[in-house]
C-alpha cells in the first residue's frame, strides 16, 4: 500500500541551470559511483532496502528497468527532482516519469481516471507502456514539470518494483543518460556518461529491451487518447485494445 506522502513545500525547490559537476572527494579527486550488483529476478531484500533508503536520503541512483536504466528519486522530494534536471541538462518543461508497482497506487496518484486507463493497464502492465494522466493532489506541482499531469507506468522488471515496493512510494523513472547521448541498457554505461554525478548505480545486467516506451496521454477529455510516442508497443495494438472496451 502506498505510504502517505511526506509533505514538502515547495519553498524548498532549487532554481538549478548549471550543468552538474563531478562529485569529488575532500582532496579534489574525482569519485565515481558505487557499483551494486542486484538479481534482476530475484532482487536480494538487503539489497533492495539499501537502494530504498538511499533514495529516501534523497540520492540519485540509477537502476535498470525493463527498457532502459533510468535515475531514480523519491519524487516528492524536490531537491532530488531538480538535481535530476541538473545531471541530464534536462529542460524543465519535461515532466519526469514514475515507476509504480500496481495499479492501487495508480489510482492514487492520479484522479479523474476514465476506462481507457483501466483498459490500458490492464492489458499492457506490467509492461513498456507510459500513460499520461492528470496528478492528484499527493504530488507536488514541480514533480509534474508545472503541468498538472504525471506520467505512470509499472515496469515488466523485478528490481525497481521491489524498490518501489520497499519504499512504499513510487519512484521516478528518467532514463539515465546525458542529453543527447544515447540510452543505456547496461550498467557501464551509465557508469561512462553520469557516474561522475550520482552516488550509486544498481547493476542488474542488461535490460530487457532497447526500444523506449510507448507513450500514451489520457490526460484529455474523458476518452480522448493520443499516442505521443510509438515504442515497444506499436499503435496499432493500443487502438485495437481501446476499440474493444
Amino acid at each position: 500500500m502506498l505510504e502517505p506522502f511526506r509533505g514538502r513545500s515547495e519553498s524548498h525547490a532549487v532554481s538549478i541551470s548549471r550543468v552538474a559537476e563531478p562529485r569529488r572527494s575532500s582532496t579534489g579527486e574525482a569519485l565515481s559511483a558505487e557499483i551494486l550488483r542486484v538479481h534482476p529476478d530475484e532482487p536480494e531484500p538487503d539489497r533492495i532496502q539499501y537502494v530504498a533508503s538511499c533514495i529516501r536520503g534523497g540520492k540519485v541512483v540509477g537502476l535498470p528497468t525493463d527498457t532502459f536504466y533510468g535515475l531514480a528519486v523519491d519524487p516528492v522530494n524536490l531537491r532530488a527532482v531538480e538535481s535530476i534536471y541538473e545531471i541530464k541538462t534536462r529542460l524543465k518543461h519535461k515532466p519526469l516519469s514514475l515507476l509504480i508497482a500496481n495499479l492501487n497506487q495508480a489510482y492514487q496518484l492520479a484522479r479523474d481516471i476514465g476506462t481507457c486507463f483501466d483498459v490500458l493497464a490492464e492489458r499492457f502492465w506490467p509492461g513498456p507502456l507510459t500513460v499520461i494522466v492528470r496528478a492528484s493532489s499527493r504530488l507536488p506541482l514541480r514533480s509534474t514539470a508545472n503541468t498538472g499531469n504525471v506520467a505512470l507506468r509499472v515496469p515488466d522488471a523485478a528490481i525497481p518494483r521491489a524498490v518501489v515496493e520497499a519504499l512504499g512510494m513510487p519512484i521516478t523513472a528518467t532514463s539515465a543518460n546525458l542529453a543527447g547521448l544515447p540510452e543505456c541498457t547496461y550498467a557501464n554505461c551509465v557508469r561512462d556518461q553520469i557516474g561522475d554525478r550520482i552516488p550509486l548505480i544498481v547493476d542488474g545486467g542488461p535490460t530487457g529491451r532497447s526500444v523506449p516506451t510507448t507513450i500514451v496521454d489520457l490526460s484529455g477529455a474523458d476518452g480522448e487518447w493520443q499516442i505521443l510516442r510509438e515504442g515497444s508497443i506499436p499503435t496499432h495494438a493500443i487502438a485495437l485494445a481501446l476499440q474493444q472496451q
